[in-house]
């Protein structure tokens, strides 16, 4: 008998979704009425021995103690933030993500950001299609990103490629995390104020959760400057979004580049009216290939649990 899981969300894969469904006995929420949902689970989750859900979505306790045989939380996604650990660790729940297989995509997207507020390339896009461009309207020049230093926010994967991307621009580089990063040549600030002061780009990479909630505060913002820009492609957590729309609307900050938000789907709205900012809707693992390599992996993981092999990737 095919162990059964609870599905959260779909994968843009057919191939995934497909071996979930040959694999596995697919219960999948997400294609339940939201009205409908409570009595549905209801049924279905004293089943439930396997989930498979998304960094966003992840699990929390309401939901676990609605499953009494769950073994194993196979999240889509690096981030792990909105798994409810104490509520899992206590009944040997495991937990597996997706590292590694989107580190390239998010990297570009990054990189992508921050070149697109600094030659405010959607400002200019809007300028040529508004007709501004015939009717020779004037437009200020952009300043080059050659020179100017980068200093990244998490040092991990996707900061280290994001690194190695920014070298080849001509940008000089630094990180700050709270462990020092061996065998890098990349230097580290003292501190997170002290790299937002150091940088003219500000590119955070680090993880959310607790440990990092609000920790782009205005004071980072401030040590930013108002030639500054910050990037974010980690968890909209990160970042005091008041502070940061207040900076960007009283000019104490140069710009934004925002793939992630504190409240997502739902951006401020302050957030949307500004000119110097560039939104994208958390899209940095979105490709065709790097969706595939996610949800491969969680079905991987989920086919080594229930064979009892190890996990492939494993969260402490």
């Amino acid at each position: 008998m095919k162990p059964e899981i609870l599905v959260m969300a779909p994968s843009p894969s057919a191939a995934v979704m497909a071996q979930l469904d040959e694999h596995f006995h697919c219960h999948h929420l997400w294609r339940v009425a939201a009205p409908e949902r409570d009595a549905w689970l209801a049924g279905v989750a004293p089943r439930v021995r396997g989930l498979a859900t998304t960094g966003t979505i992840g699990i929390d306790a309401a939901l676990a103690a609605r499953l009494p045989l769950l073994e194993i939380v196979a999240v889509n996604g690096i981030g792990v933030d909105a798994v409810d650990f104490a509520a899992l660790r206590p009944r040997g729940i495991r937990v597996t993500n997706t590292p590694g297989v989107l580190t390239d995509d998010v990297a570009d997207l990054a990189v992508a950001l921050l070149l697109a507020a600094g030659r405010r390339i959607p400002a200019l896009d809007t300028y040529v299609r508004a007709g501004r461009w015939q009717q020779g309207v004037a437009i200020p020049p952009a300043r080059a990103v050659r020179g100017k230093v980068a200093g990244i926010y998490g040092f991990g994967r996707i900061g280290k490629a994001v690194a190695q991307r920014l070298a080849a621009f001509g940008l000089q580089l630094r990180y700050w995390q709270p462990n020092v990063v061996a065998g890098t040549d990349v230097p580290r600030s003292a501190s997170l104020l002290d790299l937002a002061r150091d940088s003219d780009y500000l590119v955070v990479c680090a993880p959310g959760g607790a440990a990092t909630k609000g920790l782009i505060d205005a004071d980072v913002l401030a040590a930013l400057g108002p030639e500054g820009t910050l990037v974010n492609v980690a968890r909209g957590s990160i970042v005091d979004e008041p502070a940061l729309v207040a900076a960007l609307e009283q000019g104490r900050l140069g710009a934004a580049a925002l793939d992630v938000f504190a409240e997502e789907p739902a951006v401020p709205q302050a957030l949307m009216a500004l000119p110097n900012v560039v939104l994208t809707p958390h899209v940095g693992s979105l490709t065709v290939e790097t969706r595939q390599a996610m949800g491969q992996l969680v079905v991987d993981n989920l086919l080594a649990h229930f064979a009892g092999r190890d996990l492939l990737t494993p969260v402490a």
